[in-house]
């Protein structure tokens, strides 16, 4: 059945090709926008940025042809709240991804969170209707599984993945396993229709998602519609995955193979938007949520190269990430910026591409890199600063090349005395603390160029500490001067909004008993 399934995408695949080259040309359109998104990809996980296991042939090839972002920041070091930063433009701590349950604690959307994005949020899907875009996501959520919550509320106009993490099996008792839906209908769940074998790592889930793009992308092209593409593939998060041709084939393991069939599947979707002429016309940009793992590894977690921890910190390791734009005939091959960017700058972006104005009434923390990207007078680009922040805590500020820790904090002790180390193997004293410590009236200060690694502080007696100290601190009191936080989201927790019986269940005889109400407030130990 999946074979025929397959065969059958193929023919209707090359026959949407034949058409759209032999299409006549049309108006010109905006840009086609394409966001690559990673799970707990690690900057150092690309050959491009060193890696010697040679896994990503395609994407150091993308890197060759566009532009590559050494600078590239997440807007927090967890999954949710960066993607809550991308696709509204603003912080976390503006957009309510966040908790207030606990002091600089990393919150996410697990099955039993009562929240999701705020419905006074824009998203990007919503503002690019103003152009006629056609928007589709693939692959993971992960802003909320509640009804009103999902994407096709929030502007996409399709969908096919899931709203949260493929953790699991589940004996679907106590948990449900987690739904796939296409559009607004569940079409079953992870390791029950959608297989994923924990033994073997085995899955064709990159695949599928891959063939949903492209199907996409194709009909797009031959409807002559501009269109958004967020390809949110996870085979990166543990449990790691890779389909039966992937497995076995890297240096690195299961994790490498996971890396190797991701690269793959971005030169397929690149490939083809030359073979319908339209790479000329489309953006894309390829990065990651947030940091390598590292507390999945050594089996299941990638590399953030020589930065500092990882996932869950604030340690350039959790925020640093790979980043490529690619538009041929536009953005100039073989150019490395090292401008300080971050992945709320692609709402902000796309909406410039597309020729629409921000929304009014709305303080946006994204910032236009089309004169980076377009080789322009950088302009307030050159001196922006980036924020790191925790859950409700600001904890790191950089400005050019020095970054200020204001708060440090791994993780606790008791989480730490379990097993759980986000920094295995690079403990700094003073500096990779297990209590939160404050260090607002003498901040650590590093110089990231010199000591990318975060392992020298530099001395506060020095004139240089003194000469960086002078720029930051107006650049932190304006910032917490002028933030107005948002409603937290990701305060509250109950059993009866898990997966029990979403859309779609019943006439997959899918549905679930729903257990009674019984809400509380999310503990959230990181």
């Amino acid at each position: 059945m999946a074979v025929l399934q397959c065969s059958q995408t193929l023919i209707l695949f090359s026959a949407i090709i034949c058409c759209a080259l032999t299409g006549e040309p049309g108006d010109v359109l905006p840009p086609n926008i394409i966001i690559l998104l990673m799970d707990d990809m690690g900057w150092g996980d690309l050959g491009v940025f060193g890696q010697p296991s040679k896994e990503t042939p395609n994407l150091d090839a993308m890197a060759a042809q566009g532009m590559l972002f050494p600078n590239f920041y997440t807007a927090n070091p967890l999954c949710s709240p960066s993607r809550a930063a991308l696709l509204t433009g603003r912080l976390p701590v503006r957009n309510g991804f966040y908790t207030t349950n606990a002091h600089a604690r990393n919150a996410y959307t697990p099955q039993e969170i009562m929240g999701g994005i705020s419905k006074d949020e824009i998203l990007l899907p919503q503002m690019l209707t103003k152009m006629d875009y056609v928007s589709k996501i693939v692959g993971k959520w992960h802003l909320g599984h509640r009804p009103q919550y999902l994407p096709l509320k929030k502007g996409f106009d399709q969908w096919f993945g899931s709203p949260n993490c493929h953790f699991g099996p589940y004996n679907n008792s106590f948990r449900p396993n987690i739904p796939v839906y296409k559009n607004g209908e569940m079409v079953g769940r992870f390791y029950e229709e959608f297989k994923i074998d924990r033994k073997t790592g085995e899955s064709n889930l990159t695949q599928i998602y891959l063939e949903e793009a492209l199907m996409f992308i194709n009909v797009q092209a031959v409807m002559k519609r501009p269109f958004f593409l967020y390809w949110a593939a996870d085979a990166t998060h543990a449990p790691v995955y890779a389909s039966k041709p992937f497995l076995g084939k890297s240096q690195r393991g299961r994790y490498g193979d996971a890396v190797m069939e991701l690269d793959d599947s971005i030169g397929r979707l690149l490939k083809v938007l030359r073979l319908l002429n339209i790479e000329n016309n489309t953006f894309v940009f390829f990065t990651s949520d947030n940091g390598a793992a590292l507390s999945s590894g050594p089996h299941e977690s990638g590399s953030n190269g020589p930065f500092l921890c990882g996932k869950e910190t604030t340690f350039e390791g959790g925020m640093r990430e790979p980043a490529i734009a690619w538009w041929p005939g536009h953005i100039k091959g073989g150019t490395v910026s090292f401008q300080l960017a971050n992945v709320m700058d692609l709402f902000t972006t796309s909406l410039a591409l597309a020729g629409i104005s921000p929304p009014s009434n709305t303080i946006l923390d994204g910032l236009d890199l089309t004169p980076v990207l377009l080789n322009q007078d950088p302009g307030e680009l050159q001196n922006r600063p980036i924020f790191y922040y925790r859950g409700n805590e600001l904890m790191a500020v950089r400005l050019g090349q020095y970054k200020a820790h204001y708060w440090t904090w791994s993780n606790s002790w008791e989480q730490f005395k379990t097993g759980i180390n986000f920094c295995p193997g690079q403990e700094v004293p003073g500096v990779t603390t297990h209590i939160q410590k404050e260090h607002t009236m003498q901040p650590i200060i590093f110089h990231l160029g010199r000591d990318p690694g975060e392992k020298f502080p530099i001395s506060v007696l020095s004139e240089e500490y003194q000469d960086a100290l002078s720029r930051i601190s107006p650049v932190v009191e304006q910032h917490k001067k002028t933030l107005m936080p948002g409603v937290p989201q990701l305060n509250m927790c109950d059993v009866a909004v898990m997966n029990w019986a979403p859309e779609g269940c019943e006439s997959l005889g899918k549905c679930l008993t729903v257990p009674k109400s019984a809400p509380w407030k999310c503990d959230w130990p990181h």
